[in-house]
């Protein structure tokens, strides 16, 4: 577990508490646990442009309790880097209790993962086989609340709606009564991939729990989240590709402006982004304001000095 200052990062000190945020009758604005992508250096990017809460990518609990290597390979923080949620994937409460404590004082809160759909993630008991085994989150989550000292410290999950939305209702229902902080809804059942968001059944769920409930599925613009907002009722929304296209969504920009561009490069040269991940997101980015032909020329550099040497001469970066 690496970090710049990282011992001045404790919870007790930390200006903006997530469950306050959720109760101001604001729009919170979050940045989505992404596998490979939602790190350090995206979070702090996207915070430049108006992102209230970052969560880290998925860290399968396990690995992370038993390996000093995961550890520092799957959660880097600073002392910017808040308010933050450490996504887990478990389905052991005791290794899980175990994570939360790990993570505990660089951390806003921990959220259980049971949404994920990839195959992997399912085959091992993962993601969002979670949503049919309530009594099993409800056993994480008291082990959680029993380990953690710090009463504000969250936890919440994150999950997919069930064909059968009253078992959604029912399995919200038993994770709020166990001390759920706030509940996140990706707006699709496991079989869907790119099948309209249902957001009438976040809105059900919403109008049935008394904690906060974040709506999440293909929200790509401040407008999108705005109205998604509305039309579910919901306390948040939280975006996942939209933002990697555009990182300064959550602002306003209907593109990726050039200064966001800039930032990431400084962003990601200051804390050591490593290239196919720095070229990445910049592909991303990149994506809605570049032609074909260029498209083929930046997506085939390969080094850091070949990408500033093109942003240089193209866009005068």
């Amino acid at each position: 577990m690496k970090s710049d200052s990282i011992q001045t990062t404790i919870c007790q000190e930390r200006k903006k508490d997530p469950i306050e945020m959720f109760h101001s009758g604001q729009l919170v604005k979050i940045c989505a646990p992404m596998v490979r992508y939602s790190k350090l250096a995206f979070r702090t990017l996207v915070r430049r442009y108006c992102c209230d809460l970052c969560y880290t990518p998925m860290i399968v609990a396990t690995d992370f309790v038993r390996s000093t290597k995961a550890r520092d390979s799957e959660f880097t923080t600073n002392q910017g880097d808040c308010p933050l949620i450490v996504q887990f994937a478990a389905t052991d409460a005791r290794l899980l209790s175990d994570a939360a404590q790990i993570v505990c004082p660089y951390a806003d809160g921990i959220d259980i993962n049971c949404g994920c759909p990839q195959r992997w993630a399912m085959a091992e008991g993962y993601g969002a086989c979670l949503i049919n085994k309530p009594e099993l989150v409800q056993d994480m989550v008291k082990q959680v609340r029993n380990q953690v000292e710090n009463p504000r410290f969250s936890v919440s999950i994150k999950i997919r709606i069930h064909d059968d939305l009253t078992r959604t209702v029912d399995f919200c229902r038993k994770a709020e009564a166990t001390g759920v902080n706030w509940i996140t809804v990706h707006g699709r059942t496991v079989e869907e991939r790119h099948q309209p968001v249902h957001y009438d059944a976040i809105k059900i769920i919403k109008e049935n729990m008394s904690i906060p409930v974040i709506a999440n599925g293909d929200i790509r613009s401040l407008k999108e989240a705005e109205n998604v907002w509305q039309i579910t009722g919901t306390d948040g929304v939280m975006v996942a590709r939209g933002l990697l296209a555009n990182p300064a969504m959550f602002a306003g920009y209907e593109e990726t402006p050039l200064k966001c561009i800039w930032d990431w490069v400084d962003i990601a040269l200051e804390l050591g982004t490593p290239f196919m991940c720095f070229h990445q997101h910049l592909m991303y980015m990149m994506e809605k304001i570049t032609s074909k032909q260029e498209k083929r020329i930046f997506n085939a550099l390969s080094s850091t000095s070949a990408v500033l040497d093109y942003l240089t001469d193209h866009y005068g970066i």
